[in-house]
């Protein structure tokens, strides 16, 4: 019987096992979601929670206080890297300051394809991150409507040759004809041909 048996050993010994479980939750704290197989983000969930948690309680004292050292340095002996601590204290616990834990969130996202393993992601509940944010721009950006027939000239030129002035792409366009031939070319044709 596995009675008092709390948690998963994850096919690892105790330092690795705690190893990964201290860069998976770096990682998660620095990118705000990542994806990982389901057994290893449950076993991540709690111990990202008790980090939060601390930073909670650290920031609640106040800043300046020697519990609110004590707390950044319960932390530190986690999370090695002192860009995610200054994050975790200064932006994700405070975004959290109200809620009483569930901190995270799972889901599950399907089947890794070399091994079948059953993968997860695991996120930050309310994370404002959202990592297609710049190709959503760029549509945006580039589904906005152009008026007229010097405009769509305007924006293929820009995309073809990158981004010019526009005093440049006005004196392109009124370089051509209704048939699009430069003026000088038409010209010539009709020299020829008589």
């Amino acid at each position: 019987m596995r009675h008092r048996v709390a948690h998963r050993k994850l096919g690892r010994v105790t330092e690795h096992r705690i190893a990964m479980l201290r860069g998976q939750a770096q990682a998660l704290i620095r990118h705000e979601r990542i994806e990982t197989t389901v057994p290893r983000a449950k076993e991540l969930r709690p111990f990202v929670e008790r980090l939060i948690t601390v930073a909670k309680r650290g920031i609640s004292e106040g800043g300046r206080t020697t519990k609110a050292l004590n707390a950044r340095r319960l932390v530190a002996q986690d999370l090695q890297d002192k860009a995610v601590v200054t994050k975790l204290f200064d932006t994700i616990a405070p975004r959290f300051q109200a809620r009483p834990g569930g901190y995270t969130r799972i889901l599950r996202v399907g089947f890794r394809r070399g091994d079948s393993a059953e993968v997860a992601q695991i996120e930050l509940v309310g994370s404002e991150y959202n990592p297609n944010l710049e190709a959503e721009t760029a549509q945006t950006d580039a589904a906005a409507p152009v008026k007229g027939v010097g405009g769509r000239l305007k924006a293929a030129a820009s995309r073809l040759r990158g981004k010019k002035t526009e005093a440049a792409t006005d004196a392109a366009v009124e370089g051509k004809t209704k048939k699009g031939a430069p003026k000088g070319a038409r010209a010539k044709k009709k020299t020829e041909g008589e």
